[in-house]
């Protein structure tokens, strides 16, 4: 798995570098944003670890640049665990984020959480690559989602989130159910990053091609994609 840890705080790069690496990760690190950008347009990496406050370019103009064009998955380093850090990087696309000072042993956890659930999701899944409802088609192996004749840009964990409620559309989905299936982690009390992330999605969606509502909310206990009888 190869890595990019996009933080200014040198001690730090260089602690979780050396710890990633005994677990058999390549990582590489840069001190900004800039640097980021920079390196990703040229490289390939399975994960950005990135810090919300860098120099040059901070961590959520970054986040904000790259889903432009790239779906990579982004775990944010947050000071103090902030909340508004959190929600603001989860409404812009982040996977999932850690509070600083960070634990090494935690973040090799929230990453294999990361890259293990879409493996999770493909393993309990027919053997069809194409899953459609409506005018969205989803594309398993290629983890593409197209909304119409469009190509839709999802993040990762959006991604693995629509095939979690497609997966049992018209069944109501409970938040625990997709924090597992769909973030690869238990839900815990007061998180609300499953929230977050399925609001980014329905926006992303919008409505079908009826304009009624795709995702439902059923306050209290989770959500449903909607099927309705002429679909």
């Amino acid at each position: 798995m190869k890595i990019l840890i996009a933080d200014d705080d040198v001690e730090l790069c260089q602690l979780l570098k050396e710890y990633l690496e005994q677990e058999g990760m390549t990582v590489q690190t840069v001190p900004d944003g800039h640097s980021a950008i920079e390196i990703l347009n040229t490289q390939v990496f399975d994960i950005l670890i990135l810090d919300v406050m860098m120099p040059k370019l901070n961590g959520f103009d970054t986040l904000k640049e790259l889903r432009t064009n790239s779906d990579i998955a982004v775990i944010m380093l947050t000071a103090r665990g902030e909340k508004v850090d959190r929600i603001t990087g989860l409404e812009m696309g982040a996977d999932d984020y850690i509070a600083k000072p960070c634990d090494p042993r935690e973040l090799i956890a929230r990453i294999r959480a990361v890259t293990r659930r879409s493996l999770n999701i493909e393993s309990n899944k027919s053997d069809s690559d194409v899953m459609q409802l409506d005018n969205v088609t989803v594309l398993k192996t290629s983890r593409q989602v197209m909304l119409a004749d469009d190509y839709l840009e999802l993040t990762s964990t959006e991604f693995d989130l629509l095939l979690v409620l497609i997966d049992k559309a018209g069944d109501l989905v409970s938040r625990e159910e997709l924090s597992q299936n769909g973030l690869g982690k238990q839900l815990k009390v007061y998180d609300r990053s499953i929230d977050v992330h399925v609001s980014n999605l329905r926006k992303k969606l919008g409505p079908d091609s009826q304009e009624r509502e795709r995702i439902k909310t059923v306050r209290g206990t989770g959500y449903q994609y909607v099927i309705y009888p002429d679909v």
